[in-house]
């Protein structure tokens, strides 16, 4: 079941996420693909990413429904990426 505002208008979340880029990942789009496949908002609050640096590591802030936050914690599970840190705790707008 969907919690909806009052105008029938799905709420929307906030999580904070630490995620795991292996190497082998650094040119694949997968940030670009949580904005333009899951619809969400994301907010970058750290990052560690260099060319030839082995595994880096993103902190962020991910705003959306929890369909579409479900849906995105599923494509990097499936992705077999590491999310560190994925908060019980989460903000919700209306």
């Amino acid at each position: 079941m969907t919690v909806a505002d009052g105008a029938g208008l799905p709420r929307v979340k906030t999580v904070a996420i630490t995620l795991r880029i292996p190497e082998a990942y650094h040119r694949e789009p997968i940030i670009t693909r949580l904005v333009s496949e899951h619809g969400l908002t994301v907010n970058i609050t750290a990052a560690l990413l260099g060319e030839n640096a082995g595994d880096g590591w993103f902190s962020m802030e991910l705003q959306g429904t929890e369909a579409q936050l479900k849906g995105a914690l599923v494509y990097l599970e499936e992705m077999d990426l590491e999310i560190w840190d994925k908060t019980n705790e989460e903000r919700v707008s209306w």
